[in-house]
């Protein structure tokens, strides 16, 4: 009989983030009124230059910029640190992730980074394009 995995904590300084990088990262007008106030500029001054449209309705997302690690990320996200350069104005979903005790992400996470003896791998469930040259090429030559 197996043992069962153990219920794990989380350190998020021990991530690199992957939170962040999630392709829909929903807002709320009073996030918006947050992060207007933090700037200094209008809420419709931070409506358009922080959000977009989401995927339903008339949701609010916030906007990425290019990730070396998982392809986009927040836009607030340091990609250097991998820390959140507004955290003290950061939108209510941030605040409250993860709900629970454990961060299903950062499980996988420490297995990977134990099981490789690597302690600064960052793991990811799929590759980049590109990433593995010449597993494509065999790839391609099979066909």
């Amino acid at each position: 009989m197996a043992t069962p995995l153990p219920i794990l904590s989380y350190d998020c300084l021990n991530c690199p983030s992957y939170c962040c990088t999630y392709p829909r990262i929903a807002i709320t007008k009073r996030d918006i009124q947050r992060l207007a106030k933090h700037f200094g500029i209008s809420e419709k001054a931070a409506r358009a230059k922080f959000t977009k449209r989401g995927w339903h309705g008339r949701e609010r997302v916030l906007r990425h910029q290019k990730d070396e690690f998982f392809g986009t990320a927040c836009r607030f996200l340091d990609t250097k640190t991998r820390l959140c350069t507004v955290h003290a104005a950061r939108p209510s979903i941030c605040r409250e992730h993860p709900v629970g005790r454990t961060c299903g992400y950062y499980v996988f996470l420490m297995a990977e980074r134990r099981d490789q003896e690597d302690p600064r791998l960052v793991a990811r469930a799929y590759n980049l394009p590109g990433e593995w040259p010449q597993l494509e090429e065999k790839a391609t030559r099979g066909r």
